[in-house]
């Protein structure tokens, strides 16, 4: 097993690197887009325009040998532009299917909330179940499949929000924040003369991924952590601060991604850091403040700040199992 995490840390590395000579400043996302990546899911990317997110999106891609599609989202933008139609071919006298740009395994999908709700529908409900239904066939996703959303916040002018059954889809919603001076400096002088981005080559092909994400799917979780998470969970949904607490669906997501990034920074099995590193990203969209909470302008990540401070930390020597009797 140890020489299997080896593989996904090596393999991290590698991504980080690459990326890292486009993306300047962001190792945090950068590490939890690799998560999200070695558990299969998918990532919002939330910011005010111009931090970068549409560029950290396909720097990922491009680190990745695998099938690629962008599709820039507009109020007219139809169902099926992104899920495929059917033409008619006069020479056969058939109708053929030619698929959307949902039918890659990496879909970069930027300003996801400027299309109208309909479209949002019909990329979501691929992702969730990997695969597109049209004409009376089901089509399944090649994998890996991962959709990278980046959105602009719905104050902004001319944007459709995502209700939150389709925010759920999400396995992270990461918030890029503006870079530091001398990050915005480096992004200055790297970006003189011409694109890095034009320079990255794949570093991990497809196969590679889906063999790493069955190793973090192996890490394992002491019995302990997982009181801990099921009792930050537990919080979440019994918070007065709160209209709507976690769902199962939001402890499974919490769960993989720590044995993901127990991998990623090269250990066999979760600790607390692991979990607490990962609630906000992975909880924080699924959430609802309570009618009060809203009212005080009170935002979700701050609730979530309180509740794990409540939450005690469980304290065990050894994590990875050996100790047990």
């Amino acid at each position: 097993m140890t020489q299997d995490i080896a593989l996904v840390q090596q393999a991290g590395e590698r991504a980080r690197e690459n990326i890292g000579r486009v993306v300047i400043g962001m190792e945090e996302a950068i590490e939890l887009l690799l998560v999200a990546l070695f558990c299969e899911g998918h990532v919002l990317l939330e910011d005010v325009p111009g931090i970068g997110k549409t560029t950290l999106a396909k720097a990922l891609a491009r680190s990745l040998g695998c099938s690629f599609s962008r599709v820039q989202f507009t109020a007219d933008l139809l169902p099926s532009d992104i899920t495929g139609v059917s033409v008619y071919n006069q020479r056969t006298q058939t109708f053929e299917f030619r698929p959307g740009p949902v039918f890659a395994q990496v879909v970069l999908a930027d300003e996801i909330n400027r299309a109208g709700p309909r479209t949002q529908s019909a990329l979501l409900e691929a992702m969730q179940e990997r695969q597109v239904s049209a004409d009376g066939l089901t089509r399944p996703l090649e994998r890996p499949f991962i959709v990278l959303a980046t959105q602009n916040p719905i104050e902004l002018e001319g944007t459709f929000p995502l209700p939150e059954a389709q925010l759920d889809r999400f396995l992270l919603r990461l918030a890029l924040g503006y870079p530091g001076r001398e990050d915005e400096r480096e992004i200055l002088r790297r970006f003189r003369t011409e694109d890095p981005m034009e320079s990255l080559e794949p570093v991990l092909q497809g196969a590679e991924v889906l063999r790493l994400a069955a190793i973090c799917r192996e890490v394992f979780v002491h019995p302990v952590m997982e009181e801990y998470i099921l009792s930050v969970i537990e919080a979440t949904r019994k918070s007065d601060d709160l209209a709507l607490g976690a769902s199962p669906r939001a402890t499974l997501a919490l769960y993989h991604c720590a044995q993901a990034l127990a991998a990623l920074r090269g250990r066999d099995y979760v600790i607390p850091d692991d979990v607490q590193a990962l609630v906000e990203p992975a909880l924080a969209h699924r959430l609802i403040p309570s009618a009060r909470q809203r009212l005080y302008g009170q935002a979700t990540r701050g609730i979530l700040a309180d509740l794990l401070a409540t939450v005690p930390v469980p304290v065990e020597e050894r994590w990875d199992g050996s100790g047990e009797g």
